[in-house]
């Protein structure tokens, strides 16, 4: 579950408190979904992320050159490729040196992996590059929270589905010969999901911000006679 991370009682070591915080970002940024979470407490110490991420996408590059991608079930294929090779990454804490690739090339396998079977399955090319926006924004919105300390809930990354999910389905759908449906639903709950949770998150956090700002004026204004009366009435109340 990707949460922001709780401040410990006591004051934190620096160096564990980055290290801490590290993790959380880049778990957020690999936007694992329910799946991910249900098998990864299973795998036990798991797969070094960044080369079986590597790998995947260096696989899913391999099976589009070889042309073997036809529609029909081969198309399964690569979306089980990342999956295999991706999903024993989750339980690492992605402290290594070059971790920090492991967002980004899933991000790049999971793109990749979209267009190709799409492209296979003869789907609308618009179609394509809608979900690959949609699911690029939530990416950038997460990320841009959390460099802000602005943790986008939990929930968020689970109705998302994950891209272990998002990519399940696609495969499925491309191989039943079913994609274009599959991928406008898909498209269209996304849309919906990522927009209406983050412009509420905002206009919620700007609420807060502004209602913040507005008592801090209201306490600057007031004059000191204001603020002794204010005081002494709070003290005699208590």
């Amino acid at each position: 579950m990707i949460t922001a991370p709780l401040a410990p009682a006591t004051t934190p070591d620096p160096d564990e408190e980055r290290r801490r915080i590290q993790t959380a970002r880049l778990l957020a940024y690999r936007d694992d979904g329910p799946l991910v979470h249900a098998l990864a407490p299973r795998i036990g110490r798991g797969l070094p992320p960044v080369p079986a991420t590597l790998v995947a996408l260096l696989a899913v590059v391999g099976l589009v050159v070889s042309g073997v991608l036809r529609p029909g079930p081969i198309l399964l294929v690569p979306p089980l490729v990342v999956l295999l090779l991706v999903l024993p990454t989750a339980p690492r804490n992605h402290l290594g040196r070059l971790d920090w690739l492991t967002p980004p090339l899933l991000r790049g396998a999971e793109f990749l992996t979209i267009i190709a079977v799409g492209l296979a399955a003869d789907a609308p090319k618009w179609l394509l590059f809608v979900l690959v926006y949609v699911v690029g924004y939530h990416t950038y919105d997460t990320v841009y929270r959390t460099r802000q300390s602005i943790w986008p809930p939990a929930w968020v990354f689970h109705a998302g589905l994950g891209w272990e999910l998002r990519l399940l389905i696609i495969g499925i759908g491309a191989a039943l010969g079913v994609l274009t449906p599959v991928l406008a639903v898909l498209t269209a709950y996304l849309f919906v999901l990522f927009a209406v949770e983050s412009v509420t998150s905002w206009v919620r956090l700007d609420k807060a911000s502004a209602q913040a700002g507005a008592d801090a004026e209201q306490d600057l204004e007031a004059s000191p006679e204001d603020a002794m009366e204010q005081a002494t009435g709070e003290a005699e109340k208590g």
